[in-house]
């Protein structure tokens, strides 16, 4: 949506609900997650590594992105930059569950 004067604040409204969506999605791996533990799929204790290893990598992923300067100079850049990164990482771990 292309802002206009009308629309100030619609890149924000925008991030609002892609941050949203993330909440949903990541609540739903979460329950993927937490029924493999419950019902002791094989393999859960590899996934219980998996995940703290990769909320590790997303963070170390975030934070250089943060210090090189490829996130952006404002903070909308930086949100949404952020967001789509998380929503890239969930949303691989939704396919890769649903298997």
């Amino acid at each position: 949506m292309k802002i206009t004067p009308a629309f100030p604040y619609a890149a924000w409204a925008t991030l609002g609900t892609e941050t949203w969506m993330l909440g949903f999605e990541a609540a739903g791996v979460i329950a993927a997650r937490m029924h493999g533990f419950a019902w002791s799929k094989p393999g859960s204790d590899r996934e219980a590594t998996r995940m703290v290893e990769e909320k590790l990598h997303a963070l170390a992923e975030l934070q250089w992105a943060m210090m090189t300067g490829a996130m952006g100079t404002t903070p909308l850049a930086i949100s949404q930059k952020t967001v789509d990164l998380y929503r890239k990482k969930v949303g691989a771990n939704r396919r890769r569950l649903s298997r």
